[in-house]
């Protein structure tokens, strides 16, 4: 027996009517006929969409945003088993010894944030980020670390967070999916597991474009195949699907009817979205896009402020790898000459644009670095890098009801431990879930017989973050 939202979902399709799909979004069951249509938070919410900045591997805080200046006195030295007795590494020894940075920091802004001289572009953006210095992990590797960050926990087959975003505000493009994965760099350790939808319907799981040509292939139609063809063959399987539908009563099979529509919509928007032709080339420039290193990941950044202008509500960039357990100063260096320019024009041009008050901007990694080095050759000192660190390091966000020009957190003259504000991953979780207009805590979808939440069992607003 069909309840009243399976009755919908199974048999509107068949009416084949807008007059029918404005009456559900007045009854408020549009989400019925479209999993994607708009839908309304718990309460008003700062942000309205996301911009997750994800750097997989882990970038080094003490080189770019955490200066720790007390590692130059230890530098080449083995610390105390008081510091390292509990440390739980991934590679290296406790006995390892610690690797001083030469990177230079300074403060920049009104605000005096200490940054890098290897991030200069986003230390001009200062005054417009809120940079956490005490972030922690359960997962001190990546895929674990990276399944955490997205699910909310350590093993597979849960929702991400671009997932729990669509699933409970829906997406405002008609045209785009609402939630698309764009790359750069080489390869994740979670790959498609970052974007999955899970258990949930596949309809929120993360449409992932390609860097170069169609951003989905087989987007422009065949040879000799005209629109009335293909919009008649649509139909033929739309009313096939249907059928299917109405017999099994498959939130699969409406994921996958809204898909094929979705496809034939996206082959005029899609073109469209990748042609920067109407751009101004002020405006790439800012980007830096046309030249080399920023080009691959600077174009990904403008096609993250396109498709949200489009109505797209969650964007996730993942730029691989940071992962630098040999040669940290120079991979570090080459990391940051690919992204660090197109990072602050993305959050320039979106606050110019009054995008950034309700577009919320999230960037780090999986986890740190430790303090100490990891040398996989022995015979070059220049190959030093650092081991994997979950028990402290920096993200920063940006825009969205995030209190700009601010520092959260601090950690030990080392940067081993937190010493004050820490802020866990199911912490960030529920920010960015409350900035979004939720109560983590009732964002639940049910499945086998539980109510799942990003967030599990834990997770604390911080409202230090928050203006």
């Amino acid at each position: 027996m069909f309840h009243r939202r399976q009755f919908l979902n199974t048999f509107a399709g068949g009416f084949g009517s807008i007059a029918l799909a404005d009456l559900l979004q007045r009854d408020g069951y549009a989400a019925a006929v479209n999993p994607l249509a708009p839908k309304k938070p718990h309460f008003p919410g700062k942000a309205k969409r996301v911009i997750y900045m994800f750097m997989e591997g882990g970038p080094s805080q003490m080189d770019l945003f955490d200066p720790k200046p007390a590692l130059a006195k230890w530098h080449g030295k083995s610390l105390p088993e008081s510091y390292t007795k509990d440390l739980k590494l991934a590679f290296i020894k406790p006995s390892a010894a610690v690797l001083g940075s030469p990177r230079v920091f300074q403060p920049h802004g009104q605000c005096g944030m200490e940054l890098s001289d290897y991030i200069p572009h986003i230390a001009k953006q200062a005054d417009n980020i809120c940079l956490v210095r005490s972030m922690h992990t359960e997962a001190f590797n990546h895929h674990p670390g990276q399944l955490l960050m997205f699910t909310g926990f350590t093993v597979p087959g849960r929702p991400t967070l671009g997932a729990w975003t669509v699933y409970g505000l829906g997406s405002e493009s008609e045209n785009l999916p609402g939630f698309v994965v764009l790359s750069s760099g080489v390869g994740t350790s979670g790959g498609a597991s970052n974007f999955s939808s899970g258990f949930m319907p596949s309809s929120y799981q993360g449409t992932q474009f390609r860097s170069g040509g169609d951003p989905i292939l087989y987007m422009s139609s065949p040879e000799g195949m005209d629109p009335r063809t293909q919009r008649s063959t649509i139909d033929a399987i739309g009313d096939l699907n249907r059928e299917r539908l109405a017999e099994t009563g498959d939130d699969e099979i409406a994921s996958r009817i809204a898909a094929y529509e979705l496809a034939y919509r996206m082959q005029v928007a899609g073109p469209e979205l990748v042609d920067f032709s109407n751009e101004s080339q002020a405006t790439l420039d800012l980007y830096g896009i046309g030249k080399e290193p920023t080009n691959q990941f600077s174009t990904n950044c403008l096609l993250a402020r396109r498709l949200i202008e489009r109505g797209t509500r969650f964007v996730l960039m993942m730029h691989a790898s940071w992962d630098q357990h040999t040669n940290l100063n120079k991979a570090l260096k080459t990391n940051c000459e690919k992204t660090d320019q197109g990072t602050a024009a993305l959050i320039q041009d979106l606050k110019q644009r009054g995008l950034l008050e309700d577009t919320l901007i999230v960037w780090g990694g999986e986890f740190g670095r430790t303090p100490m080095q990891e040398v996989r050759n022995v015979l070059d000192p220049e190959n030093a890098g650092r081991d994997h660190h979950p028990a402290a390091y920096s993200m920063f966000l940006a825009g969205g009801g995030i209190k700009p020009g601010t520092v959260i957190g601090e950690t030990d003259e080392l940067g081993f431990t937190i010493t004050k504000d820490p802020v866990g991953v199911h912490d960030l979780q529920a920010t960015i879930l409350h900035s979004l207009g939720f109560d983590h805590t009732r964002l639940t979808y049910r499945f086998m017989g539980r109510d799942f939440r990003l967030t599990d069992i834990q997770g604390e607003v911080m409202k230090n973050m928050l203006v």
